[in-house]
């Protein structure tokens, strides 16, 4: 297992190592000693999620103000574009984003900490998403921001059309608005 940081040094793209022949491939999509000694992070994980959706469904971004969850995500069939938003005003990097295309090809993961908004946008016809939590999920305690907030200015790959959003996601806050980290 390999561990990059990105553009914000906290936020990592984990890179597994996948064994593959003609008949397919292999990988450890989690293995919590190697996850460890790859980022130097101790996370206790506690819940997995998945979900599907369509191309162009964009969801985020969010986050817990309460139980902030920290979040191991990987796509296992499809493509999306994954972003990690730095909402910790104490942070140097506050306001700032990172994003990485995510894909069952490349087989990377993101390791978005607490103290992050999160959001992914689907590039392919269909994408399955799993990722772990290091948090319950708290329903009264999630929030989310504008997805299209000038002021973070994510660059989100070209749709022929506009993206799919929940109300939720369409309800989002700009960032000067919303309550963040300290």
């Amino acid at each position: 297992m390999k561990a990059t940081a990105t553009a914000i040094p906290d936020v990592l793209v984990i890179e597994p190592k996948v064994f593959g022949d003609a008949r397919g491939f292999f990988f450890e999509s989690f293995n919590q000693k190697a996850f460890n000694e790859a980022t130097g992070l101790n996370e206790n994980f506690v819940q997995d999620n998945h979900s599907r959706s369509a191309q162009g469904v964009l969801r985020g971004l969010h986050y817990q103000l309460q139980q902030p969850q920290g979040k191991l995500v990987r796509v296992v069939r499809g493509a999306v574009f994954d972003v990690a938003v730095d909402i910790r005003k104490s942070s140097p990097t506050f306001g700032q984003w990172t994003g990485v295309e995510l894909s069952e090809d490349n087989h990377k993961q993101l390791w978005v900490p607490a103290g992050f908004a999160h959001g992914f946008l689907v590039l392919s016809e269909r994408a399955d998403f799993v990722y772990k939590t290091t948090d319950y999920y708290l329903p009264a305690a999630e929030r989310c921001i504008a997805w299209d907030d000038p002021a973070i200015g994510i660059v989100w790959p070209a749709l022929d059309t506009a993206p799919q959003l929940s109300g939720k996601d369409q309800a989002g806050l700009l960032l000067r608005d919303a309550q963040t980290f300290a």
